[in-house]
């Protein structure tokens, strides 16, 4: 396994692994599965292309199993945050550290980046297996959403977590 930032070459093998991640498990994500498939191509090659994103993807032989982005924040004022989004590992390679290496490498993507401070993300309550990932990996809960996301009639709560990020 070895990670690495995705660019436009790798546009097609992230759609495919968000859409998959989005009708696999739809309460994990805001965007739903419908939203993003009518998206063209080029959105997904913006999304790997632009200056306030990084997206690393995990790579087991030769093809995409893992990913995880950042979304740096443009106002001056809040420069010093960055939001960990998109976090997706295929089931066929879960259990087996993909998800702690990856964010380990978001975590080490953030510290290279001046004047940056702090690392959040959402999590749905009840995901249990990611929220002690997120815990293993220095991140500590700082608030809960209610009824963040809607699935057909059903509502997810949303656990707010935050860590600092060490300068280098």
């Amino acid at each position: 396994m070895w990670i690495e930032r995705l660019d436009a070459r790798h546009a097609l093998d992230y759609r495919e692994l968000m859409l998959e991640a989005y009708d696999l498990h739809p309460q994990a994500f805001t965007s739903s599965v419908r939203e993003r498939a009518a998206m063209p191509l080029s959105w997904w090659e913006s999304r790997l292309t632009n200056k306030l994103d990084v997206v690393l993807g995990a790579f087991e032989e030769g093809g995409l199993a893992g990913i995880v982005g950042l979304a740096f924040e443009p106002r001056e004022k809040a420069r010093h945050k960055v939001t960990l989004f998109g976090m997706y590992v295929r089931g066929n390679v879960r259990q087996r550290g993909f998800g702690y290496q990856l964010v380990q490498a978001a975590l080490a993507e953030a510290q290279v980046h001046q004047g940056l401070r702090l690392i959040k993300l959402t999590v749905t309550a009840g995901n249990d297996q990611a929220f002690n990932l997120y815990q293993r990996c220095g991140f500590v809960q700082f608030g809960l959403e209610p009824m963040a996301v809607r699935v057909g009639e059903d509502y997810f709560d949303k656990i707010h977590m935050w860590r600092e990020v060490s300068p280098l």
